[in-house]
This record gives structure tokens, C-alpha cells and sequence, in this order.
């Protein structure tokens, strides 16, 4: 099993916008590169992509939640 860890700290969101889905369900491909979800630090938006691929298992992080620097956000297989 791989951690998909906060490369800092802020805020972090599961889905682009509040309408739209998760970027990644439990079962999902994940690749090298792909996205899953975002940091927001002081308005600004960074992108968390994976650096190693799998099978999406879950979010460990809450969506809109506070994150530390290194902080588990989600899962693999």
C-alpha cells in the first residue's frame, strides 16, 4: 500500500469545485502524474498528483479539511 502525502501545508479538496465529483473513487487507476486532489494556500490553488501509481483505495484526509506539510491525503493499493 502507497500514502499520497500534502507537499505543504493548507487546505485540501477532493473535488475541482463543489459541484463536480471526487477526482479519484476507491477502484479508480491511479498513474503516475494523475491528479488527486488540490492544496489551497492563501487563495491559490495547487494541484496533488500522484508519484506512484495503483488502485485508488480512499481518502484519508477530510475534504475541505486543514493539512500539515506531509500529512496522509489518500491511499493506494
Amino acid at each position: 500500500m502507497s500514502n499520497i502525502q500534502s507537499p505543504l501545508p493548507g487546505t485540501f479538496y477532493h473535488k475541482p469545485s463543489p459541484e463536480d465529483p471526487p477526482f479519484k473513487a476507491p477502484g479508480d487507476k491511479v498513474a503516475v502524474g494523475d491528479q488527486i486532489g488540490l492544496v489551497e494556500v492563501m487563495k491559490t490553488f495547487i494541484a496533488v498528483n500522484s508519484e506512484v501509481e495503483g488502485t485508488f483505495k480512499a481518502y484519508v484526509a477530510e475534504d475541505a479539511s486543514p493539512v500539515t506539510a506531509g500529512a496522509i491525503l489518500a491511499e493506494l493499493e
